[in-house]
């Protein structure tokens, strides 16, 4: 199986050309390809599929084998694959996700793809469809009780379920204690993604990310989207916000009157190679 191995922010997934290759056990090559001894290592798996909506296709796999909705880092790197390899010679696109039609603007330079920006559509804030269990319209800045500790949470999806919590440190934050507990946490019935925020100044934030299924990645596109929604609900931040990621920086726009969120970032190629197995 020929794969490229692509990063977004330092959020790395291998990626594989669908329309030439064929996987029948997409969760277990996910698992496979994403353990750094056994197989490549990286953050999931994410298949680049024909479509009968839109101009391509993503199917997205965590490390550990389950199917995400969407990857914000994931896409841009999407956008550039199939520019930088010939799928496609346009510079605005269509993708199909499990969270709908994502729309791409690829940033060329000297023929290749470097940023890409991707309308990421309506943040979601009812509880239901985030989903999380709570009674009310929308949870902004409320308490979770979390291994006996109380935390302020605001929760949004932006196709992926998101609890945004704010800190005064984000580099001395013990993620890996923390982090499992929000996961899978009884209010998040199918677990949850938790963005610690670090606020800087009006535009500028730290964010460190634990996501379900992968555990601390370097950084994540639609957590980076959900977190500046959840600064600018809490009035903690203007709409256009830089976000520190661990990987690198996103630039993130919440236009309230559209209700929609732009995210811009890079796109990497590491590597390309052939898989025995």
């Amino acid at each position: 199986m020929k794969f490229t191995k692509m990063q977004g922010c330092g959020n790395d997934y291998i990626y594989v050309n669908c329309f030439e290759e064929e996987i029948l056990d997409k969760a277990k090559m996910a698992r496979f390809v994403s353990d750094e001894h056994f197989g490549i290592g990286s953050d999931g798996m994410i298949l680049i599929c024909p479509s009968e909506i839109a101009d391509f296709k993503m199917e997205m796999f965590n490390e550990d084998g389950s199917e995400g909705s969407m990857c914000g880092n994931g896409i841009r790197c999407v956008g550039k694959y199939v520019y930088d390899f010939g799928l496609t010679d346009k510079t605005k696109i269509t993708v199909e996700t499990k969270a709908g039609i994502k729309t791409l603007e690829l940033n060329v330079k000297e023929g290749k793809v470097e940023t890409v920006r991707v309308d990421m559509g309506a943040p979601i804030l009812k509880p239901s469809l985030i989903p999380v269990v709570y009674d009310k319209e929308e949870m902004i800045n409320q308490p979770l009780t979390v291994e006996g500790k109380d935390y302020m949470v605001t929760c949004v999806s932006m196709g992926n379920p998101h609890c945004i919590t704010f800190v005064e440190d984000t580099k001395n934050l013990e993620i890996e204690k923390i982090g499992p507990s929000f996961e899978t946490h009884a209010a998040f019935p199918d677990r949850v993604n938790t963005e610690f925020i670090q606020v800087i100044d009006r535009t500028t934030i730290n964010m460190r990310v634990w996501e379900r299924g992968s555990g601390e990645t370097w950084a994540c596109g639609t957590g980076a989207c959900a977190s500046v929604v959840a600064c600018v609900l809490n009035g903690l931040t203007e709409n256009k916000v830089t976000v520190h990621l661990v990987g690198g920086d996103l630039w993130i726009e919440y236009d309230q009157e559209k209700n929609t969120v732009f995210m811009t970032g890079p796109a990497k190629t590491v590597c390309v190679g052939e898989l025995y197995c």
